[in-house]
């Protein structure tokens, strides 16, 4: 059973539109990271590369679809 760091919406996540990868600054000072395609593929799970830490990602595409401002990519444009 994994323990996780947090939970955090994908909405505060930062999204680099070339890497197609979701960030969120871990406490060790680099970053969680989970792939779009991870995430349409239903992984819920952001690993930092440099520490043991991991955060649960709270996606839901049909509930975040609706809000205002959504983009494809499912980060806010607002």
């Amino acid at each position: 059973m994994a323990v996780f760091h947090d939970e955090v919406e994908i909405e505060d996540f930062q999204y680099d539109e070339d890497l197609e990868t979701y960030f969120y600054p871990c406490p060790c000072g680099d970053n969680f990271c989970i792939t779009k395609e991870d995430l349409e593929n239903g992984e819920d799970v952001a690993t930092c590369p440099s520490c043991s830490l991991i955060i649960k990602v709270i996606y839901d595409k049909a509930r975040d679809e609706d809000k205002p401002g959504f983009c494809h990519h499912g980060v806010y444009c607002n």
